[in-house]
């Protein structure tokens, strides 16, 4: 009954979950910086949880380290279908300064888990991170049969 109610109210919301696979948090706070009056992710029907069970998108940022090639494909593994991943910044996507030779960076996280969406910068200004949140949400919701409005 719980999970009834749960999917009434999420009908029409996209629900992202933030997972720093390894990183200097540059990106983190550039997302945090969403949930700002300036932002406001909530005008947009977009939650954060911090439960990749809950999610709808899992934003992706930090180059994934050697700790984190494992929890990364588990915690994918954990969010429900569609599983809709967004690399945010540099770090997910080729490991940037991180990545030196003889290093514990594994970057890309595309080769760990399907990534939909890459935003790149060092950090990516909150508004692009807003963007493709936008654009891959309402796949992700159509995809479980729900619908935005």
């Amino acid at each position: 009954m719980f999970d009834a109610i749960k999917d009434v109210v999420r009908k029409s919301s996209i629900h992202v979950c933030i997972v720093n696979c390894g990183g200097c948090n540059g990106c983190d706070v550039e997302c945090v910086a969403l949930l700002s009056p300036r932002y406001d992710l909530e005008q947009f029907g977009i939650y954060v949880h911090n439960n990749p069970r809950e999610a709808d998108v899992l934003l992706l940022t930090g180059a994934v380290t050697e700790q984190w090639k494992d929890n990364l494909k588990r915690i994918y593994d954990k969010a429900p279908e569609p599983k809709i991943a967004v690399a945010v910044g540099n770090c997910p996507i080729s490991g940037d300064v991180f990545a030196q030779e003889g290093g514990h960076v594994n970057a890309p996280a595309s080769n760990f888990i399907p990534v939909a969406a890459e935003i790149p910068g060092c950090p990516p200004r909150p508004n692009e991170i807003l963007e493709a949140i936008l654009a891959v949400g309402p796949q992700a919701i159509a995809d479980r049969g729900r619908e935005q409005k």
